[in-house]
């Protein structure tokens, strides 16, 4: 049986490391909320993530294909969300429900 001491050590060698990982995030986001650079990408990135997320739908579509129409569609769905409501996640979550569902129900592959 291994020392009691040993294993408290181990313990709290254990319990400090945890704590220490979960807390460092927070003492490093504080310096960076001030940085002129975080706050330009907080202003860019949801259009960069829309823009990524459109290159790599479209990738691969032919555009002969009546299978075009549910990219097609879900792209004006996610782009007239945008336009309405001017939230990233709404449009990216609506523009995707809306493809996969016309996809698999009215063009299954």
């Amino acid at each position: 049986m291994p020392d009691p001491a040993y294993l408290l050590a181990a313990v709290a060698v254990s319990a400090a490391v945890t704590w220490g990982l979960r807390a460092l995030p927070f003492a490093v986001l504080a310096p960076l909320r001030a940085s002129r650079t975080v706050q330009y990408l907080s202003t860019r990135m949801p259009a960069g993530v829309m823009v990524i997320l459109l290159v790599y739908c479209l990738r691969d579509v032919s555009w002969t294909s009546p299978s075009a129409l549910a990219p097609t569609i879900a792209l004006a769905v996610t782009i007239a969300l945008h336009l309405w409501r001017r939230n990233a996640v709404l449009s990216i979550v609506g523009g995707t429900a809306v493809h996969v569902l016309l996809a698999s129900l009215l063009f299954p592959a």
